[in-house]
């Protein structure tokens, strides 16, 4: 997996974390970097439109809301030239955040293979695998997805390396 050309989409959110109390970087995002030093993929961080509350239980219950409407910042059109696709978000309500549908539905993953990584609290990959597969219609997906409790990021760069 290392040598072919991959791209990460990722969701990461700083602030109030549930476990780990208030964060300057969010948990995935200290994950896609490990993703990114070990693979040397291209990275693309979502930026809701209208960022979250910085307290916790409010920006859970905003994700609620933003389920099937959850407008970007950024967008990414073509991810033609990759192979690989590391789809990495923490887990909210039960699968990823809003903001990975918003950008995945449109996108055309035939003959791309995806991976997926979650951060969570508790909820290991809740439903993501099943959502993807649900949205990116032609592609591989690795049913054996990487999970990360987020008070534990610091110390998981070996664990994403044995499971690249």
């Amino acid at each position: 997996m290392k040598d072919k050309k991959s791209l990460i989409i990722y969701f990461s959110r700083a602030d109030e974390n549930y476990s780990v109390g208030y964060i300057d970087k969010g948990n995935t995002e200290v994950v896609a970097e490990y993703v990114k030093k070990i693979t040397n993929a291209d990275m693309f961080k979502l930026e809701p439109l209208v960022p979250y509350a910085k307290d916790y239980s409010t920006c859970i219950e905003e994700a609620k809301e933003r389920i099937g409407n959850a407008p970007i910042k950024n967008a990414i059109n073509d991810i033609s030239k990759y192979e690989i696709i590391y789809i990495m978000t923490p887990i909210y309500w039960g699968t990823y955040a809003p903001e990975i549908e918003t950008t995945i539905k449109d996108l055309d993953f035939t003959g791309k293979t995806i991976r997926v990584i979650t951060t969570h609290e508790g909820s290991f990959l809740g439903n993501v695998i099943s959502d993807v597969k649900r949205i990116c219609i032609g592609a591989t997906i690795d049913s054996n997805g990487l999970v990360i409790l987020g008070s534990t990021v610091k110390d998981a760069k070996e664990k994403v390396e044995n499971w690249i």
